[in-house]
């Protein structure tokens, strides 16, 4: 893998394991075209490099990722041919996830919102810092949750609980996601570095074949979920980027105001 070709992640081994962190503190690591390319295709490398047996995913400054870029957002409302485009990108990003055979370790170091919180609940293991917050808002924004939220969630923490957070947008700290099984562990933020080393280093040195197949195993559930969710909730995504009240969402963050929703 050539470290020096990636633009939006920060690279760096410890033995087996490699750290990418998710490098755009300015806008929280929220996923823009070049963050989510990179993304997806550092996933597809660690699959085949051989000096890579574990993957561990963080975001540079106070956040995991804060989910979309909002000058993207008005981009895709002004031109409904790049969220087309975006849905095939969306789908393939997911997949290098769950195809990956090398586990992957999320280190939620702050929040993980929207898109952010998706690509941490597809990882193998998420283990969080107690102050971490995270949630799926795209409601709030006038967006079906379609970028796999309405996928991986109830997989997590039943129906009734997943709906209850994604229809109203609402965060939870990662005391209460851990307490409700959303992800694995919250730890002191002072303590996450260690906590997560010590994992990450504990699935590296274990067995590989054994490792890497049964994460592939578990995986199938999850796989056969995103061929028939994932399709549907992207094509209700697509119909509410067409909606007033998603152009009102994105208007009233830009003007920092709050929206004023019509329904329409």
């Amino acid at each position: 893998m050539d470290f020096a070709t990636y633009q939006a992640i920060k690279l760096h081994r410890v033995g087996a394991v490699l750290h990418a962190t998710f490098n755009r503190p300015d806008t929280m690591n929220a996923f823009d075209e070049v963050l989510h390319a990179e993304c997806e295709r550092l996933l597809l490398e660690a699959a085949t490099d051989d000096a890579t047996r574990v993957v561990v995913l963080t975001g540079a400054g106070r956040a995991f990722s804060a989910g979309g870029d909002i000058e993207h957002m008005q981009a895709l409302i002004d031109r409904p041919g790049l969220f087309m485009n975006g849905l095939v990108a969306g789908k393939r990003l997911i997949s290098s996830i769950l195809d990956c055979p090398k586990p992957i370790v999320a280190k939620v170091n702050g929040a993980a919102v929207g898109l952010g919180a998706t690509i941490a609940l597809f990882c193998d293991i998420i283990i969080a810092a107690h102050h971490a917050k995270i949630g799926d808002p795209h409601v709030k924004v006038g967006f079906t949750a379609g970028d796999g939220g309405a996928v991986i969630w109830p997989q997590l923490i039943g129906y009734a609980r997943a709906k209850e957070y994604l229809l109203t947008g609402d965060l939870m700290t990662a005391e209460e996601a851990a307490r409700i099984g959303l992800i694995n562990r919250s730890v002191p933020a002072e303590e996450l570095d260690r906590v997560v080393d010590e994992f990450a280093q504990r699935l590296a040195v274990g067995a590989a074949g054994a490792v890497q197949w049964t994460k592939l195993s578990v995986n199938i559930g999850l796989k056969q979920m995103l061929a028939t969710v994932l399709e549907a909730s992207f094509a209700y995504e697509a119909l509410s980027n067409r909606t007033r009240d998603h152009q009102e969402a994105v208007s009233a963050f830009r003007e920092k105001r709050v929206p004023r929703f019509t329904g329409e």
